[in-house]
């Protein structure tokens, strides 16, 4: 995932590796130590799995993928019924509900914690990790934290800090959406429009319409367009002072306003359209506002602040 020119940092933040073995065989010989003792430090997921079973092939990878991914905040062991079936009876006759597998169950403090049974995508078992993290004590997935610094790193002008904890979140979580949106917007903001490009190519179909991704292509887009009009700027705010009614030098101009990050400048010449010709060219003021809107991201006080302004028009 080589979209820059850097090294990897030698530590990634929130680690949390803890010695031993993060993934390993269980049987009925080391379960006590493997799964109930080290339960008490850390949760352990134990995946109960048969070779005859094909959804179990199809989980196990994933799984790994995921707990490896955890950095030692998690544990995984894996049973074979079939070779241990004197334990797999004691364990149905806990509760276990082990006639349909796979059957992946999360250990805490010796105790089941959560379970889920069958093959589930990627996304759902990562979901069931952070449950259990949090479950345990409040703990995150690295990725989160790594996310977060990245956020920070985009907030204080550090773009390239940014792309480099987002593409060392992607090596380990390849679908995780927020990181692939926040490479791309890392490398927007580096005026790196290649860059950004090939890591939108890059995402995988499965998450390719996800909010994160959507926005972020949004974005790209949005800059392509604007740097087209970016150095007219001037001519535009000229236009516009000699006739307010030139709707087209005010959407251009919101096109080269966005470029520049001047959001809620760029929302204002869109609304003045709006205010005064809700329908001018087909409504397509208000068609950028909304794209406007998804790539800076549903939460930006920009976004908020123009949506207020919106709403006052259409529902006056």
């Amino acid at each position: 995932m080589d979209y820059m020119i850097g090294q990897k940092s030698p530590a990634q933040p929130g680690s949390g590796a803890v010695s031993g073995d993060i993934v390993m065989d269980g049987s009925e010989a080391n379960f006590v130590q493997a799964v109930i003792e080290t339960s008490r430090k850390v949760p352990v997921l134990v995946d109960f799995w048969a070779d005859w079973c094909g959804p179990c092939k199809q989980l196990a990878p994933v799984l790994e993928r995921v707990v490896n991914a955890a950095k030692g905040r998690v544990r995984l062991v894996k049973i074979d019924i079939e070779a241990n079936r004197a334990l797999a009876a004691q364990l149905v006759q806990a509760g276990l509900p082990l006639q349909s597998i796979p059957m992946v169950a999360a250990f805490w403090k010796g105790q089941i914690l959560d379970l889920f049974q069958g093959a589930q995508p990627e996304s759902q078992i990562k979901q069931f990790v952070e449950r259990v993290l949090k479950a345990a004590g409040g703990g995150a997935m690295p990725s989160a934290d790594m996310l977060a610094e990245a956020h920070v790193a985009m907030e204080t002008q550090q773009p390239a800090r940014a792309a480099e904890l987002c593409s060392a979140v992607l090596e380990d979580e390849p679908e995780n959406p927020a990181a692939w949106g926040g490479l791309i917007r890392a490398m927007l903001a580096l005026d790196n429009e290649e860059a950004a490009a090939d890591a939108l190519a890059d995402v995988p179909k499965a998450i390719a319409t996800h909010p994160e991704v959507e926005g972020a292509r949004a974005a790209l887009e949005l800059k392509r367009e604007g740097r087209q009009v970016a150095g007219e700027a001037d001519a535009l705010r000229h236009r516009i002072k000699a006739n307010p009614d030139d709707f087209q030098a005010r959407y251009d101009l919101a096109n080269a306003l966005n470029v520049a990050g001047h959001h809620e400048e760029a929302a204002n010449e869109l609304l003045a359209i709006i205010k005064r010709d809700q329908s001018w060219n087909e409504g397509a003021a208000k068609q950028l506002l909304f794209k406007f809107f998804e790539a800076w991201g549903h939460d930006d006080p920009a976004t908020l602040q123009a949506r207020r302004r919106l709403s006052s028009f259409l529902f006056a």
